[in-house]
């Protein structure tokens, strides 16, 4: 076979096997084989093999995402949805807990700005009732992992740490967590994902969370951040396969 049957093979067997095919991926197939080969590797270990999310925990942070960023190309998660369980009744309150996830702000502005006039005004606890009112038959604990996804797409950095508290005074299991925050790589891009990361070694830092003894190695390990030219210190080790 010819280089240009082997890319329309390739390109006709991942249509298939999806179901669709999205014009980004011809694009990369065509002038970039090595990275798009590299890309369907990366979208399978993002989001296809199974972590530690169940098939519609995993949907349901998808479509607080999708709804979040505005991501109109998402239709196979809305699919993957119905696939998985998914009903009207807990999509409404998705949509609904996606929208609402600006109030914590605003709640936030009414108690800082206003004091003298809402005395009794605290915005975490109005934010969590109206988590309360409009979860539906959404369990606490994935309503709070979905709004952790929906306020780092936001960039929400108090929302961020608000589910992040959540989740431990629930239980989540941190690689949970990881994992839900893990899937704006794709719609947001790695820096979402990054700052959201900042947020929570933040909170492990100060004690405001208790890691695992696995996640602790992260929070004590020296130096995290952006590069910085001090002590003779370079750029370089990105061509490193990892071990």
């Amino acid at each position: 076979m010819s280089d240009v049957d082997i890319l329309r093979a390739k390109l006709e067997k991942q249509a298939a096997a999806r179901g669709f095919l999205l014009p980004h991926h011809g694009a990369l197939a065509a002038g970039a084989p090595d990275l798009h080969d590299a890309y369907l590797r990366m979208y399978n270990a993002l989001t296809v093999t199974p972590r530690v999310l169940n098939d519609h925990e995993k949907e349901c942070v998808w479509l607080g995402i999708l709804i979040a960023v505005e991501e109109h190309v998402g239709t196979h998660h809305l699919e993957l949805f119905r696939q998985a369980g998914g009903t009207d009744t807990e999509a409404e309150a998705i949509v609904a807990l996606t929208g609402q996830a600006a109030s914590l702000g605003a709640f936030r502005f009414g108690a800082c700005s206003f004091p003298d006039h809402l005395p009794t005004l605290d915005p975490t606890q109005a934010y969590d009732r109206t988590i309360t009112a409009l979860r539906g038959p959404l369990p606490d604990s994935l309503a709070h992992l979905t709004l952790l996804s929906v306020q780092a797409a936001r960039g929400d950095t108090a929302g961020i740490a608000h589910h992040l508290r959540a989740g431990y005074a629930l239980g989540l299991d941190e690689s949970a967590m990881v994992e839900a925050l893990s899937y704006l790589i794709w719609p947001r891009g790695v820096n979402c994902f990054l700052e959201a990361c900042e947020v929570w070694h933040g909170l492990m830092v100060a004690g405001d969370v208790t890691p695992s003894k696995r996640f602790a190695i992260w929070r004590d390990m020296p130096g995290q951040g952006a590069f910085r030219a001090e002590g003779g210190t370079q750029v370089s080790g990105f061509d490193e396969e990892p071990d």
